[in-house]
């Protein structure tokens, strides 16, 4: 019995060290979606270590991640820095969602069985009826969550786990413009098409409703950059 105990404190004291390093990875990630790591700021690693009282090494290991997810950079002599707020990139980010949801649109139609239409419908009626009192981040949480199910719709985990990462580097984006931009309705009218299994009228809808032009991209930036620099930062050098 002993020898038992002895090989399950063992587990869990693997276990504990990643759960931490995933709880510090996730923080982190929050951080970097909102832009609280300044854009082409360099990251103060003893800072950050001492602000969110964890230690160096799976600190690092976090901004590694994130790096290569593309939230964070890294430059010779600097270290890590904040991923930059630019229209090129948010523009090819958008272009790419497109892509990936016209197609996704068009397999859900294929795949989704009817009472799964009529619960997706149900939810953006739901969606709708919440605009009045819900705040913009409220808003965008169910935007997110509408085009994340039609994609489980599609029953194809690859393409859920693609719009899932687009959504999580333009998610500031995003909620800078459902200040000023409400889509439930184009919701309403998307899903209204899949459940009559018009699949070209669903993708039309889908590939209007996620269009930007770069023009007004930089506009959005515009109010995101005055958004950044007027709240609070991340220790950065």
């Amino acid at each position: 019995m002993a020898h038992v105990t002895a090989n399950s404190a063992a587990r869990e004291a693997a276990v504990r060290p990643a759960r931490g390093a995933e709880h510090i990875y996730e923080r982190l990630k929050t951080m970097a979606i909102t832009f609280a790591i300044r854009p082409d700021a360099r990251v103060n690693e003893v800072e950050l270590s001492k602000a969110l009282n964890v230690s160096r090494t799976p600190l690092r290991e976090a901004l590694n991640r994130l790096m290569v997810e593309g939230f964070l950079t890294r430059a010779p002599n600097r270290g890590f820095i904040g991923r930059s707020l630019d229209a090129k990139q948010i523009y090819d980010l958008y272009e790419l969602r497109q892509a990936l949801e016209t197609c996704v649109v068009r397999i859900a139609c294929k795949r989704a069985s009817d009472e799964e239409l009529t619960r997706l419908e149900d939810f953006v009626k739901a969606s709708i009826k919440r605009r009045e009192r819900a705040e913009a981040a409220d808003l965008l949480a169910l935007d997110e969550q509408f085009h994340e199910r039609i994609a489980e719709l599609t029953r194809n985990r690859e393409m859920v786990r693609a719009l899932k990462a687009i959504n999580s580097r333009i998610h500031f984006v995003r909620w800078l413009d459902m200040k000023r931009r409400y889509t439930q309705q184009d919701h309403l009218r998307i899903v209204r098409a899949l459940r009559v299994r018009d699949a070209s009228k669903a993708a039309s809808l889908m590939e209007e409703h996620i269009s930007r032009r770069l023009d007004q991209i930089v506009d959005v930036i515009r109010m995101g950059f005055a958004e950044i620099y007027t709240r609070d930062q991340v220790p950065a050098k």
